[in-house]
């Protein structure tokens, strides 16, 4: 889902972890331009549009609550605040002043990127629940259900966590790290080996189709279609 995201924050380190996450997560479809003050921010808010706004409230100059409103005057993108405030009469505040969530540091990376995914799916009118498919292979999100061939195949939560990563980016080189932040989510603090072990198993399950996912030696995995297929 290609989409552009301002970012307004005015602590450095956080901007670049911001950043430099949410376009390595989604494999450059979104992008993400930074303001490291409100000044600048209300400056972009009035001159280009946005398809989510991620806003601390203490910034230089411009504070978030008045960016938010600001950008309620130029259009509907979807506003979530991302702030160390976390006082009740803040959050009651915010909301008020037309956002849409609200996400208090510390926070995990993981749990906000979906929180931002699943703001721009709704503003789409986008369900979370779109069918993916891979050649013979179909994946339901929604239900929890793959079928390969119209026939069921039941998988436990990793595999079925691994098979939807690599639907999502299908063709696209996924490293280990990438797959246990996708199935296990940024706080994971095992060994990425683990990775290895649950793809096998993810075979085992996907029998004849599991051709589809291919080793990648010293890189990581990908399931690989025909290039026509993955133009559709």
């Amino acid at each position: 889902m290609k989409a552009t995201i301002l970012l307004a924050e005015d602590e450095r380190d956080m901007r670049e972890v911001l950043c430099d996450y949410f376009t390595a997560k989604s494999g450059g479809e979104l992008t993400m331009i930074s303001a490291p003050d409100g000044n600048t921010a209300l400056h972009l808010i009035e001159t280009q549009p946005f398809d989510l706004l991620l806003l601390d409230i203490m910034l230089p100059g411009t504070d978030g609550f008045a960016l938010c409103r600001a950008a309620r005057e130029q259009g509907d993108a979807p506003v979530l605040f991302v702030t160390a405030r976390e006082d009740e009469q803040d959050k009651l505040y915010g909301y008020g002043q037309g956002a849409d969530d609200y996400v208090v540091k510390p926070f995990s990376l993981a749990v906000l990127y979906a929180k931002a995914q699943a703001l721009l799916r709704r503003s789409r009118g986008m369900t979370a629940a779109e069918v993916l498919r891979a050649g013979e292979l179909e994946l339901n999100p929604a239900r929890g259900t793959v079928t390969a061939d119209g026939q069921r195949i039941d998988l436990p939560p990793k595999e079925f966590a691994l098979l939807r990563a690599l639907m999502e980016r299908k063709n696209r080189v996924l490293t280990r790290d990438e797959l246990l932040d996708l199935a296990w989510g940024w706080d994971y603090d095992g060994t990425d080996r683990v990775i290895d072990g649950h793809i096998k198993k993810l075979r085992r399950a996907l029998g004849k189709h599991a051709d589809c996912i291919k080793t990648v030696v010293k890189r990581g995995y990908k399931l690989e279609v025909d290039r026509d297929e993955n133009k559709t």
